[in-house]
């Protein structure tokens, strides 16, 4: 049997280039050898999103459009709505005995997000506790694998945690502890070069965009300040511009004589900006026509065909989970 693998997104917008680069082109590589299953997380969106459930029910169907669009298999991934599985619930529960505050407080991901957010003193429990839930999406699902960036590793950690200290008090090795997949490829930068793509900064190019909004977010990209004139030498070194064509141009030996010669001067931020322009749509092309290609309906019934069978699985681990703590009622 394929080892079962792990992965989602919060539906608080339409996906980006840099879910592609992160996560999404390793999914589509990933169903191939893995048993995956995807979670769309929006009881974990509702945590700083609780004021606009609204918005989490639209993007819903919207990101599981991105999925298919990229080349995710529902006959090879299982795509499952999070607040779909009530046992998801239930476990979180439990593990909510089994990790106390000042841990929670110190995990690094959460510290970093709360500070990020300015939440401060009047932070939600919701927010505060996401990792627990997040510990009770992976082990519930059977996951030995769970694709994340580098700052998620504490998640990890305190999954295994949850689990060592869970089959410790209860006697029982049903659950499993997970391991990291890490993605090989660089964070993709914000088309403002100040931080990674971003739905909440408005600073990426989505997935849906249409060919006029791409053009418009490709030339609003950062380049070299002191690039002035197309004569003037550049820097390629924390160019937007050039970060996006190491990613998505199909000839990186013409990048690099690119680079060559904008280090050298004679080449104009416009010029290269054009070509990012051109190799972004060619990308981009497929995608989005697969994506007119879908409607509410039909992805309304991969979620109900995919809920039903996570569901399932959810049941089974969830009858191990009662009997292992003696609360199995007749």
């Amino acid at each position: 049997m394929k080892q079962k693998i792990l992965t989602g997104d919060r539906p608080t917008g339409s996906l980006h280039l840099g879910h592609y680069i992160g996560s999404l082109q390793n999914r589509v590589q990933l169903q191939h050898a893995y048993d995956q299953y995807i979670l769309v997380a929006d009881l974990q969106a509702l945590t700083d999103h609780f004021d606009q459930p609204e918005k989490i029910t639209k993007y819903i169907i919207e990101v599981v459009k991105d999925y298919l669009s990229v080349g995710i298999d529902p006959n090879q991934t299982t795509i499952f709505i999070q607040s779909r599985i009530p046992e998801i619930a239930e476990l979180t529960i439990y593990y909510l005995n089994l990790v106390t505050l000042s841990r929670l407080s110190r995990n690094p991901t959460v510290k970093h997000e709360m500070h990020q957010k300015g939440y401060h003193e009047a932070m939600p429990l919701g927010f505060l506790c996401y990792p627990i839930s997040q510990a009770a999406d992976i082990t519930l699902f059977q996951s030995e694998w769970v694709p994340v960036g580098d700052d998620q590793l504490p998640m990890i950690e305190q999954t295994n945690e949850i689990v060592r200290r869970f089959n410790r008090i209860y006697g029982t090795k049903v659950l499993k502890e997970c391991k990291a997949v890490l993605s090989k490829t660089s964070r993709l930068v914000g088309i403002d070069g100040k931080s990674k793509c971003s739905k909440s900064l408005g600073n990426a190019i989505a997935l849906s965009d249409p060919p006029e909004m791409i053009k418009q977010k490709v030339f609003q990209m950062y380049t070299d300040p002191d690039h002035i004139k197309a004569s003037h030498p550049g820097r390629v070194e924390g160019n937007v511009v050039f970060a996006y064509l190491d990613a998505f141009h199909s000839d990186q030996e013409a990048i690099a004589s690119l680079k060559v010669h904008y280090r050298r001067g004679g080449l104009g931020d416009v010029a290269i900006k054009n070509i990012l322009n051109d190799s972004l749509q060619l990308f981009l092309a497929p995608i989005r026509e697969k994506r007119n290609c879908l409607d509410a309906n039909m992805v309304k019934e991969i979620l109900h065909q995919g809920t039903a069978k996570a569901a399932q699985l959810a049941k089974e681990t969830m009858e191990m989970v009662r009997e292992a703590m003696g609360i199995k009622f007749t």
